[in-house]
């Protein structure tokens, strides 16, 4: 089996960025999502409006974004509108809160080793391609976030991330359903997503202002290694494979906080699950791009 190709550049600029995406050689059809994560009041991590603008204007995107779960300054579609507006997501993009409105769309997982559907902000149905644009840190519950936290988490519904978090029952506790359910759901979850978009889709991960905190913790920590880079590729699983090996191959002794992180949350079970179902491979190749 041929390994995926996965690119790599050191270089974290705006142009970098394009760069990365047109390294994949893919067209993307038609009416162009840009998933990405708005960041929560108050987060000083998540990537900003000026980083992206130039990938979003490559690809005449449409920056889509789906409401929280839990309290917060966008779990309502009201209020993530009024952060949009704040983070200035709305002075450069169209905007696509895609569950605004309900109903959800449901995607079939027929094959899913915890949950069996997903529910996902119904205007997914509006895009033909996607680029998934991910700020590659850590996360207090899936212990990292990447790739396959965007396509699951990131693209469900507000009810679809507590279906997702309670590993099927969406009126469970979300912070206290057994962790290796929750993250074999994410990866059922992503499965579907990428499934979705049937080879139209690609992904790029920013490993920059690296916490051990997702964009979605409103007091999240600083930082706790340096910079290390852009990574692109067709390939969900082995794209964040190759960050976390890239994270544990690291010299910098900020990361023993993120890896106690993501051992402790057992995030490598997302990737492992979403290999299982054949949404991509660990084996990879990483390619340096200059």
């Amino acid at each position: 089996m041929e390994k995926s190709k996965v690119y790599f550049t050191s270089e974290i600029t705006p142009d970098s960025l394009v760069k990365m995406y047109e390294v994949l050689g893919v067209d993307l059809p038609g009416k162009v999502a840009v998933k990405l994560h708005s960041g929560e009041q108050g987060n000083q991590n998540y990537l900003r409006p000026e980083f992206v603008k130039a990938l979003v204007e490559k690809v005449k995107g449409t920056v889509v974004e789906c409401n929280t779960a839990y309290p917060g300054a966008r779990n309502t579609t009201e209020k993530h509108r009024k952060l949009m507006d704040e983070h200035e997501w709305t002075k450069y993009f169209d905007v696509d809160i895609m569950d605004a409105e309900g109903p959800d769309m449901e995607l079939d997982i027929p094959n899913g080793l915890q949950i069996k559907e997903n529910y996902v902000g119904k205007d997914l149905a509006n895009y033909d391609s996607m680029v998934v644009l991910s700020h590659f840190k850590g996360h207090a519950m899936g212990g990292y976030g990447g790739a396959l936290k965007q396509l699951s988490i990131g693209c469900a519904s507000s009810y679809g991330k507590a279906y997702i978090h309670g590993a099927g029952d969406a009126s469970a506790d979300m912070f206290a359903t057994d962790q290796l359910s929750f993250v074999t759901a994410m990866g059922d979850a992503a499965s579907s997503v990428h499934k979705y978009f049937n080879g139209n889709i690609v992904y790029l991960n920013a490993m920059v202002n690296i916490s051990i905190d997702c964009d979605c913790d409103g007091n999240a920590s600083a930082p706790c290694m340096e910079n290390i880079g852009i990574l692109a590729s067709t390939d969900p699983v082995a794209i964040d494979q190759a960050c976390l090996d890239l994270i544990y191959n690291s010299n910098d002794p900020g990361k023993d906080k993120l890896i106690a992180r993501i051992e402790d949350r057992k995030g490598i079970h997302i990737i492992e699950t979403a290999a299982e179902l054949g949404v991509g491979s660990r084996e990879y190749e990483l390619i340096n791009v200059d």
